[in-house]
């Protein structure tokens, strides 16, 4: 069951939002070769928690960390490291911020000093599906439109789009109704109205879509090698558009 949010409520995920979008803006800062995602891990946790919320992974289903970052091949839930990234790799750093109850999610990723080309480009293309299926995201549409959207334009460019992770819907639960897939045909699935507020995170991958989940029994990664980039808003439905809660400029 889809939960339809009221104003009141999408501005109180909002102010969640701000804090989130407020911690990635300093991490833009902070991530070059040298530095670790444990030391990453360390700092998002103490900012949210220095602006009053909390780390929603923490202790989720038995989640370590406060955040979760994907290296290189990673997918998706990678455990933060005492590694350090190097020259030309890529992060994702995906987090959920609760705020007096109500929460936000984003994940965004970064390159690490210079990068090649080829990853250049796998972070733009991905960057730009997040968006393409934001403008779907309007008011009698389906979500099948939103999906669509993200997967032509991810296969325009030769990449592919992950298959077993999904955006979501969010609100006092990290993960509430609708499943928002990035990939399909359009014109199917629910029809969007104004009140629902779910995330859309595309994960589009250099090569091969398929995946293979570490011993951890969380971290996922291509199977090929290949890198893997995501980046996520929360957005809510509104009569004027979607409005992105997580937006960080």
């Amino acid at each position: 069951m889809v939960k339809i949010k009221t104003p009141q409520q999408i501005a109180l995920m909002a102010e969640a939002g701000k804090i989130l979008t407020a911690c990635h803006r300093e991490l833009r800062k902070m991530i070059r070769p040298g530095i670790t995602t444990l030391q990453i891990d360390s700092f998002a946790d103490d900012f949210i928690q220095s602006h009053g919320a909390k780390a929603e992974q923490k202790g989720y289903k038995g989640y370590p960390f406060a955040t979760c970052a994907s290296v290189n091949d990673e997918i998706c839930h990678g455990f933060p490291t005492q590694t350090p990234l190097k020259e030309g790799d890529i992060v994702t750093i995906d987090m959920v911020v609760n705020l007096n109850g109500w929460l936000a999610d984003s994940a965004w990723s970064y390159a690490v000093g210079q990068i090649s080309e080829q990853a250049e480009k796998l972070l733009k293309v991905t960057k730009e599906c997040l968006y393409i299926g934001i403008e779907k995201a309007i008011i009698g549409n389906r979500l099948g439109d939103i999906s669509n959207a993200i997967q032509v334009h991810a296969e325009s460019h030769t990449f592919s789009v992950v298959r077993e992770f999904t955006g979501h819907g969010i609100g006092q639960d990290m993960h509430e109704d609708p499943q928002v897939l990035h990939y399909g045909p359009p014109n199917k699935g629910l029809r969007l109205s104004e009140g629902m507020v779910f995330t859309i995170e595309p994960m589009i991958n250099l090569g091969s879509y398929n995946l293979k989940i570490d011993q951890n029994g969380w971290t996922a990664r291509t199977v090929d090698g290949r890198l893997s980039a995501q980046y996520e808003h929360t957005l809510a439905i509104t009569k004027n558009g979607p409005l992105v809660l997580t937006e960080q400029d």
